[in-house]
């Protein structure tokens, strides 16, 4: 049976361009020289080499999902998608003061919000926050201190100057809330597909 997704056919048929140019060159390399002259065995292995290339250069956004379905993938201009993970979630890494830090994207959230071990990733001084502030979480309630983050960069868009929230330690997982989702013109779900357009 044929799968329905577009995204999955287009990784079906890759691997079958794959697995044919695999088989041809079994099949080339166990004709012996007696069949074909060693230099037209070399040609064709390079023919289906550079073929196999452009394939995957072709495939190279669906095979980006599919390897690393919480990475962010250009589609185009203006366009970030994201993958939902086994967890029901969609992840999002961004570079926060230039370290990586992997979020939940959170609509439910209103703001940026960083567990206390990625804030100290990120070269934030957790040891002399004032944790002065609350928030609710599914574990109930958490004291938060507000800070400002030098640089939030997430694929082709680069913010400064942003703030955010960090928790006192009961947050495993930091948060990308409303606060910079808000700053996309569309946000869209279809499916395991999170689309974000700006």
């Amino acid at each position: 049976m044929w799968p329905d997704n577009p995204d999955d056919m287009a990784r079906l048929f890759y691997l079958l361009i794959l697995l044919m140019g695999l088989l041809g060159m079994f099949a080339i390399g166990g004709s012996g020289r007696g069949r074909l002259g060693a230099s037209l065995q070399q040609a064709l292995i390079w023919v289906l080499i550079f073929a196999m290339a452009i394939i995957a250069y072709g495939f190279r956004d669906t095979l980006r999902g599919a390897l690393f379905p919480s990475s962010a993938v250009q589609l185009a201009e203006g366009t970030i998608e994201l993958r939902r993970e086994r967890d029901g979630h969609f992840h999002a890494t961004l570079a926060v003061n230039g370290a990586p830090v992997r979020f939940i994207v959170d609509t439910g959230a209103s703001d940026i919000v960083l567990s206390r071990r990625d804030a100290e990733r990120v070269g934030i001084d957790v040891g002399g926050l004032a944790f002065t502030g609350r928030a609710m979480t599914a574990n109930g309630p958490v004291a938060t201190a507000t800070v400002g983050l030098d640089t939030v960069v997430f694929g082709e868009l680069s913010n400064r100057g942003l703030r955010a929230s960090v928790t006192s330690g009961a947050l495993e997982s930091s948060l990308l809330g409303m606060s910079y989702l808000n700053r996309f013109a569309r946000i869209e779900i279809a499916g395991d597909r999170m689309l974000l357009s700006y």
